[in-house]
C-alpha cells in the first residue's frame, strides 16, 4: 500500500469512492443549478422547436438555470417551467407578457400596456427575434413568381429567382390568392410533406404581415428596383434606386391607397437620410417588410427606412417584385409570414405581479395561457369534510366528472372518478364522493415556477430528412 506526500497511507478504494462522490456531487449541482438536457415532446414551439410523432423529429435543448437565479426572464425568451396545472410536469413556451402590464391579443398581433387608461401599442420583437419566428412560405408552385402581363418580353421567372429585362412586376404566387396562416408554413420541405393536414387546424385568417428578401443585381440601365406589399386596399412600396438614376437619389418607402383605383393615392412616405444606389453588376442583399405596423427596407443588412402603420382592419395580402429601367435579375428570393397568433378571447387582461403570460410559437396547436383553466372540486374524504382540490381543465366538457377528471366502471362495479391535481397526485374516489364546484381561467405563470432558459438545439441530425437541429434559440 503506498503512501501519499503527507505520509498518510493511500487506499485505492477510498480515493475511488471519493471522486465518484465528487462526481455525483457535480453532476447533481450542474443539473439542478446550471444547465440541464430536455426533449421538446410536442410540437406546441414550431417549427421553432420540434416535437412531432409524425416526422420522428424531437428536438434536444439545453436549458441554462443559472441565469434567473439572478435576474428575471424577458420578454420573447423561450423558457422552461413547471405547468402551473400540473406542476409534475414540465412545459416550454416563449414569454410575451410581463408582471404589472395590460396585455391583449388584436389581429394576430401581440398588444400591451402600462394601465387601463392608457392607449395599446404593438409589442415589437427585437430582429434576431423576429427572424428567428418568421416562417418561410413555399406555397407549392414551380415557379413560385408570376410575371404580369404588363411587363416585357424580357421578363422571365424561375424557382426563387426573376431574371427582368425592362420594366415590369411580378407577384409571389399563392393558389388561395391571399396568403393565409398555413400550418405547414416554416416546415422545411420535406418535414412539411410528412404532416397529415387533415388532422391540423384549418387555414381561415388572412396574414398582412410579410417580408420579403433576397439579392438583386442591377444593369447599368436600371432605374429603380422596388418591393410592393398589398394589405388590404393599401400597398407598401419600398423602392430602391440603380445605377441610372440621380446622384442624389434616395431610397423611399411610401404608403399608397388604391381604394380609388389607378396607381392609387400617396398617403405617407418617408425617404432615407443619405443617398445610395445600387451598384452596376454586383449583388446586393435586401429586404423590405410589414410587421408589427412597421414597415422598413433594409440593404445589406442595415435599415435605411421605417415608417410606422396604422393597424390595418383588412390584412388580406400580396406580394410583388417590380423594377424600372434596363432591369435586374433577382436571386434567391424568398418571402416570410409572421406568426399569426390566434385570440381565443385575450382582448384586455391584467397580468398580476410576479406573473407571465405564455404563448407557443405555433400558435395554432399549442397548450399556453389562452387556454388553461382549472377544474375546481371537492372530495369527501370520509373523516369530517370536504378536500378542495384543483386539476387541469382538459376539455371544455360540461363537467370535471367527464374528462380529466375521468370516470371509469371498475370490474367491481359502481363508478369512480380519477382526478389529477396540480401537484400531479391522482386521486380516485367514488362519484358521489367528489363535487364539482365550477371552472376558473388560469392564464399566468408564477415566477417560481420558471426553472430555465432554452439556449441550444443539439440534437437531432437526421440524415433521413437532410436536416441538422443544430443552432442558437432566440
Amino acid at each position: 500500500m503506498s503512501r501519499r506526500e503527507d505520509g498518510k497511507r493511500r487506499t485505492p478504494w477510498r480515493d475511488n469512492i471519493e471522486a465518484m462522490t465528487v462526481a455525483v456531487v457535480m453532476a447533481v449541482v450542474l443539473k439542478y443549478f446550471v444547465v440541464e438536457a430536455y426533449k421538446i415532446p410536442t410540437g406546441s414551439m414550431q417549427p421553432t422547436l420540434m416535437g412531432n410523432t409524425e416526422t420522428g423529429l424531437f428536438d434536444r435543448i439545453l436549458v441554462d438555470k443559472l441565469s434567473y437565479q439572478f435576474r428575471d426572464p424577458r420578454r420573447w425568451e423561450v423558457v422552461i417551467f413547471k405547468y402551473p396545472l400540473d406542476r409534475s410536469k414540465n412545459f416550454v413556451k416563449r414569454v410575451v407578457g410581463l408582471p404589472d402590464e395590460w396585455f391583449r391579443i388584436h389581429r394576430g398581433d401581440l398588444w400591451t400596456r402600462p394601465d387601463e387608461d392608457s392607449d395599446w401599442t404593438v409589442l415589437r420583437r427585437p430582429r434576431h427575434v423576429l427572424l428567428e419566428m418568421l416562417k418561410e412560405l413555399d406555397p407549392g408552385t414551380d415557379p413560385l413568381w408570376r410575371v404580369e402581363e404588363s411587363a416585357t418580353s424580357g421578363w422571365t421567372a424561375a424557382p426563387r429567382a426573376l431574371r427582368t429585362r425592362g420594366a415590369g412586376r411580378a407577384r409571389f404566387h399563392t393558389e388561395r390568392g391571399a396568403i393565409l396562416d398555413r400550418y405547414q408554413d416554416g416546415y422545411p420541405a420535406r418535414i412539411a410533406e410528412q404532416l397529415d393536414l387533415r388532422q391540423k387546424p384549418s387555414s381561415t385568417n388572412a396574414v398582412g404581415d410579410l417580408r420579403v428578401g433576397g439579392e438583386v443585381r442591377a444593369f447599368t440601365g436600371c432605374e429603380w428596383i422596388a418591393v410592393e406589399l398589398d394589405e388590404g386596399t393599401l400597398r407598401y412600396r419600398f423602392r430602391v434606386p440603380g445605377p441610372a438614376a440621380g446622384a442624389d437619389a434616395v431610397p423611399t418607402v411610401t404608403v399608397l391607397d388604391l381604394a380609388g383605383g389607378g396607381d392609387g393615392l400617396v398617403v405617407a412616405e418617408t425617404r432615407a437620410e443619405q443617398p445610395y444606389r445600387l451598384p452596376a453588376g454586383s449583388s446586393v442583399d435586401f429586404a423590405a417588410q410589414n410587421v408589427d405596423d412597421l414597415l422598413a427596407l433594409e440593404v445589406e443588412g442595415e435599415t435605411v427606412c421605417e415608417l410606422e402603420v396604422a393597424s390595418a382592419s383588412d390584412q388580406r395580402s400580396a406580394a410583388w417584385i417590380a423594377a424600372g429601367g434596363e432591369g435586374a435579375d433577382f436571386e434567391e428570393l424568398q418571402v416570410y409570414r409572421d406568426v399569426y397568433y390566434l385570440d381565443q378571447g385575450v382582448d384586455g387582461i391584467r397580468i398580476p405581479a410576479d406573473r407571465y403570460f405564455m404563448l407557443g410559437d405555433n400558435t395554432q396547436d399549442s397548450s399556453d395561457s389562452r387556454a388553461w383553466r382549472w377544474w375546481k372540486v371537492e372530495v369527501e374524504d370520509g373523516q369530517g369534510g370536504p378536500v378542495a382540490l384543483r386539476g387541469n381543465n382538459l376539455s371544455n366538457a360540461p363537467s370535471p366528472l367527464e374528462r380529466n377528471p375521468h370516470t371509469f366502471h371498475p370490474s367491481t362495479g359502481g363508478s369512480w372518478t380519477r382526478f389529477v391535481d396540480e401537484w400531479g397526485e391522482t386521486w380516485v374516489v367514488p362519484q358521489q364522493r367528489m363535487k364539482a364546484v365550477g371552472v376558473e381561467d388560469a392564464p399566468f405563470v408564477p415566477r417560481e415556477l420558471i426553472t430555465g432558459r432554452a439556449l441550444v438545439v443539439f440534437w437531432p441530425i437526421s440524415i433521413r430528412h437532410r436536416l441538422a437541429r443544430l443552432g442558437w434559440i432566440r
